[in-house]
């Protein structure tokens, strides 16, 4: 007992010193301990947020509750991206274009002023700004401490997601994409979101010259309708190209590299289109237009309110709008199209790109059935009047219906705090249903019975009269031959996104 009292009493005044020392800190000291803090901490522990002296604190009482399941606002520009300034030095030292010879304290452990109030502003271009080492990023961030880390750092340092395992088997020639199959059931208008398998962020496959070379004429063709960017987003655009280029080099090292010289600076070589990209004379967006086949989106968050806006991107696969249109836009404006998401997914949506770490980017997949294989479709183009009415069977062949998968990774860079939208559109023949298990009665279940408002967004309509039987036959030869237990009922597949025995056939169809 008399232990147990001077273990108590230890206790009371070790609570009493540490709270004496925080009262102790200084107002940015005490933001930063919270900070760092704050995941851990039961909700009713944390601290009100600071007000505003523009904008007067919003509360709800108890006594009035806001109506139906409309959650309490938020002041999002009080909410930051989880700081992983603990990376700065380990990255400093692995970086070869580091600044080697930088005083002590170019990576101190926080920010030498109250960063909020030093934030770099929404149109600023990083490279001009008048005070860099008093210019911070959301990230908490200085420039002079990203100057410092010279051009391509160790961004798996500075993210946490490790470089992928080198792919050594790989062979462009047949490479196929994976073979993605995003069918669910219970059908909800959900986020679906999965981790990231971090090897698998970029993939190749075999039409990667064609696929460039199409895109290369799609920007002829439209150019800003496919690749534009806005004042501030420069130091996204560069840092999203070198996790890019750094990303190919160490997955595919048979076929991409990067080199250095004084002369030309670093040099990105393209052992499949057999030439090279010197760096500093192309936009960042241009040199990935040039060499991945892979669709980016850029989302800067405003200082002024928290939001995220579409603020550049190389989007050449999107269907039924182009990236003029969306430029310039916050997220729950680009989305306002999309059935039920501002009454399910708004709130939801703002706060996960509000808090989403760097080192958890996350995956999903949207899907659609069409006619060919439409890849850019901008309002008004011909391909559209196909969803305007059902074909004539004997005009519609089902060889030409395919499934079209944008397969969507969402991640946030690390010196920016920017979130990058990416997604490549993957094309399957229908046909190729017939021989994975369960997907012909999963689809057509959902054909029949998704709600209403989000089948008639997909308008898989003008395609389901030719493809509603074949599924159907067969998912009547799949039970029959024994390939699906007699009586499953419809439920998303343990395998997903993919289907039983995915891996074997895919590597059997590449031969590696």
């Amino acid at each position: 007992m008399l232990l147990s009292g001077h273990y108590a009493a230890a206790t009371v005044i070790g609570l009493l010193l540490s709270l004496v020392s925080f009262l102790l800190l200084t107002e940015y000291q005490r933001k930063v301990v919270y900070h760092r803090l704050a995941p851990w901490l039961p909700l009713t522990a944390r601290p009100r947020r600071t007000s505003s002296s523009k904008t007067p604190p919003r509360s709800i009482s108890p006594e009035r509750k806001p109506p139906g399941n409309v959650p309490p606002p938020v002041e999002h520009k009080d909410i930051f991206p989880p700081w992983r300034r603990d990376a700065l030095v380990p990255a400093a030292i692995s970086s070869p274009f580091a600044r080697k010879n930088e005083p002590p304290g170019a990576f101190d452990d926080s920010p030498d002023r109250i960063f909020r109030e030093s934030l770099i502003p929404f149109t600023a271009d990083y490279r001009i700004c008048a005070s860099p080492a008093a210019t911070y990023t959301p990230m908490g961030i200085s420039l002079s401490e990203i100057a410092a880390l010279g051009d391509f750092p160790d961004y798996a340092k500075l993210s946490g997601v490790p470089l992928p395992i080198p792919y050594t088997d790989f062979r462009i020639e047949t490479a196929l994409p994976r073979p993605y199959r995003p069918f669910r059931w219970a059908y909800h208008q959900t986020m679906s979101l999965t981790r990231l398998e971090k090897d698998w962020w970029l993939e190749m496959e075999s039409n990667f010259v064609e696929s460039i070379r199409g895109r290369k004429e799609l920007f002829d063709k439209y150019g800003t309708m496919m690749l534009n960017y806005l004042p501030g987003s420069e130091l996204a655009c560069k840092e999203l190209m070198e996790m890019v280029l750094q990303f190919q080099c160490a997955r595919y090292p048979q076929y991409f590299s990067l080199s250095y010289s004084e002369q030309r600076g670093h040099v990105f070589h393209n052992g499949i289109l057999k030439n090279e990209t010197v760096i500093r004379d192309k936009h960042p967006l241009h040199v990935l237009l040039e060499n991945v086949p892979e669709d980016f989106a850029v989302m800067l968050r405003n200082p002024e309110d928290g939001h995220y806006y579409l603020r550049a991107g190389v989007l050449c696969s999107s269907l039924g709008w182009n990236l003029s249109t969306k430029l310039g836009m916050q997220l729950k404006e680009i989305h306002q199209p999309i059935p039920d998401y501002k009454e399910k997914m708004e709130f939801s949506m703002d706060r996960y790109f509000a808090k989403l770490p760097t080192a958890r980017p996350i995956q999903r997949g949207s899907w659609g059935l069409e006619i060919d294989k439409p890849l850019f479709m901008p309002p008004g183009d011909p391909h559209e009047a196909y969803r305007g009415y059902q074909m004539d069977p004997a005009e519609l062949p089902l060889s030409r219906i395919h499934l079209r998968v944008d397969w969507q990774t969402l991640r946030r860079l690390p010196l920016s705090g920017s979130i990058i939208f990416n997604f490549k559109a993957l094309f399957t023949p229908v046909e190729d249903f017939r021989e994975e298990p369960h997907i012909p009665r999963l689809l057509a279940h959902i054909l029949r019975n998704g709600p209403q408002n989000i089948m008639a967004y997909k308008n898989t309509w003008h395609v389901e009269h030719v493809v509603l039987p074949a599924l159907d036959r067969w998912a009547r030869e799949q039970e029959s031959e024994g390939m699906v237990e007699k009586g499953w009922e419809v439920s998303t597949l343990e395998e997903t996104p993919f289907f039983r025995g995915w891996e074997e056939k895919w590597r059997a169809r590449q031969g590696f």
